[in-house]
């Protein structure tokens, strides 16, 4: 029993590092964090690409507003006072990058929507992360999952947001393709100091067999 214990606390270190790990390894985008989401491409399509990330544990909280410039921050601020020392170990937790918005799709224009921000828990804390002590932050999970992706720069501003996030439905819809139609993922990579250079995406969760034109 014992030498099984160690195997399968040994598995969940590897499988942690394997999907949580060295932002250098990931690309050219995920520079400003030591440790990032790490995914293989599963493959490409017209204006968009598929991506397979494994499990993952993240901290979370929820602010409703009309808009998500009025909400991110302060959603923001809650996750940051969790990673410098307000949880209940009183862990100092490093960054990580990306940061996930995920966005109600079924709220309409008019009204107040939910907007949920979570924050990435490095490799260390994956397994074992310290409880958060305000209440209205809360750690969740992301399930082994494939991701329709499209990626764009500049300043995740609504208008912004708005378009390139239809212009991946547009793409979706014109080969068919099923996905989460509840929410998307709104994904930043950038700390508000950079100016040039900032990478965004916008994310739908695959729904059955990812459709990919351009397979490699």
């Amino acid at each position: 029993m014992f030498c099984l214990t160690g195997v399968i606390v040994l598995l969940i270190a590897v499988t942690v590092d394997g999907r949580v790990g060295d932002s250098s390894s990931e690309s050219s985008y995920c520079t400003e964090t030591k440790e990032c989401f790490l995914f293989d491409v599963v493959c490409e399509g017209d204006g968009y690409e598929v991506r397979h990330y494994e499990a993952a544990k993240w901290v979370s909280t929820e602010v409703e507003s009309y808009f998500m410039e009025i909400a991110t921050p302060k959603a923001f601020r809650k996750l940051y006072k969790y990673i410098t020392g307000e949880n209940e170990a009183g862990a100092k937790i490093d960054m990580t990058a990306p940061v996930l918005i995920k966005v109600n799709d079924s709220a309409s224009l008019w009204q107040s929507s939910v907007y949920g921000l979570s924050f990435l828990l490095p490799s260390k804390h994956q397994a074992n992360p310290p409880k958060p002590t305000d209440p209205s932050v809360y750690l969740t999970n992301t399930p082994d999952m494939k991701v329709y992706v499209k990626s764009y720069g500049g300043w995740m501003f609504s208008p912004v947001v708005t378009s390139q996030t239809d212009s991946l439905k547009t793409a979706l819809n014109n080969v068919q393709a099923t996905y989460e139609t509840d929410y998307h993922y709104n994904v930043g990579y950038n700390s508000p100091l950079k100016i040039v250079n900032r990478h965004n995406e916008a994310w739908f969760i695959v729904k059955g067999e990812p459709v990919c034109p351009k397979s490699k």
